[in-house]
């Protein structure tokens, strides 16, 4: 290098950063050697902040204004260089700008999902993704926990490991807010304050500080989907067998205008009746804790066992109800005489059980009483 290039390398004597990027986050001022002259000028814009640093060591930050650099306001680089009352133009030292503007729109997303135990789906995994806004709040931690020296660092080089920290609390605020999977869309400002608050103290490690994080969605699998608008489906449709009858009424004059014409329109009615008492049938909610219905006796049994009977014990007192087959039994064991006065709903009023051919025929098979001993 010329000596004329030396020569202008200590008469510039301004440092400043005029950003003109979008993802910058650090940029080290360049200048011949690292020389910066005695009382030169230093300007630090609104979002920025100006960092010197010696031989790999934090030294003075200034915010923003404009300075002119002598020993007052560079306490920290004199008691490194040992300057102890001023000193000459030129020495060396390494400027680094550093952004603390506020970085917005920041993608983060579930590479794989999340597994969780919902309340209501039981075992299920979920997929979400926002975005999340950040800012330097301390240069000095982050320069030197994150960038060191590089000097052109961009947002997208630390973004990456700040998604992560995203989606690891992400998942540990779900299981801990135990919110069913269908709740959880009216719960998406809580939860996402919620894991504000958890990120907060890993993000303060760099420096950094997360200024707001938004919840886009959080989606089930497509399969669970598919599940689940089957479900909202059928309770959209409610009555099923109205259902089917509208369905059927829809479908008439398709089927009047196809070939068969009375017939096909028939046979369309009666295969849509059957199909919806059957649905109906199936469909329909079986008490809780019992077991489902048996099919109905047949008809002359059912009409046999659900005729009751009272009879007549004393002038005030009766029994009853009994069954048809009840009463063959009381008749067995000599408990109904043919004298019994009985009755059952439709009769006009009591009656005696040998007038009565339901109950008369059962004394037939009846055999006589032993005789007395002699």
């Amino acid at each position: 290098m010329g000596i004329f290039d030396k020569l202008r390398g200590e008469l510039i004597d301004i440092i400043e950063w005029l950003d003109d990027s979008n993802d910058t986050l650090v940029w080290r001022f360049e200048r011949y050697n690292n020389e910066i002259k005695n009382g030169a000028k230093l300007t630090v814009r609104e979002g920025q902040v100006a960092v010197f640093v010696e031989s790999g060591q934090l030294a003075d930050v200034f915010q923003p204004g404009m300075y002119t650099l002598k020993t007052e306001n560079l306490p920290i680089l004199s008691t490194i260089k040992g300057w102890a009352h001023g000193f000459e133009s030129p020495f060396k030292a390494e400027v680094y700008f550093v952004s603390t503007r506020i970085f917005t729109n920041l993608k983060w997303g579930t590479k794989n999902p999340i597994m969780l135990r919902d309340p209501e789906f039981g075992p299920i995994r979920l997929r979400a993704f926002g975005s999340f806004t950040m800012r330097v709040v301390d240069a000095g931690t982050f320069i030197k926990n994150v960038s060191g020296t590089d000097e052109h660092f961009t947002v997208d080089e630390v973004s990456e490991q700040l998604r992560n920290n995203v989606v690891s609390r992400f998942a540990e605020v779900l299981g801990e807010m135990k919110v069913a999977a269908l709740d959880l869309a009216a719960n998406y400002d809580e939860t996402a304050k919620f894991i504000t608050e958890k990120i907060a103290p890993s993000f303060v490690t760099y420096g950094i500080e997360m200024r707001e994080l938004l919840i886009e969605n959080i989606s089930l699998p497509p399969e669970v989907e598919a599940v689940l608008d089957k479900r909202t489906s059928m309770g959209i449709l409610g009555n099923l067998q109205q259902y089917t009858q509208y369905q059927i009424a829809e479908s008439l004059p398709i089927a009047a205008a196809n070939p068969g014409g009375a017939a096909g329109v028939g046979m369309s009615l009666g295969a849509g009746m059957v199909m919806g008492q059957q649905m109906s049938g199936a469909m329909a909610p079986q008490p809780t804790g019992q077991p489902a219905q048996a099919p109905p006796p047949l008809p002359g049994a059912a009409e046999a066992e659900l005729a009751v009977w009272h009879v007549g014990i004393t002038a005030t007192q009766q029994a009853g109800p009994f069954t048809l087959s009840q009463m063959r039994h009381r008749v067995q064991v000599r408990e109904l005489s043919p004298e019994t006065l009985i009755w059952k709903p439709g009769m006009a009023g009591w009656v005696k059980a040998s007038e009565v051919g339901e109950v008369a025929s059962f004394f037939a098979a009846v055999p006589p009483p032993l005789p007395p001993a002699s």
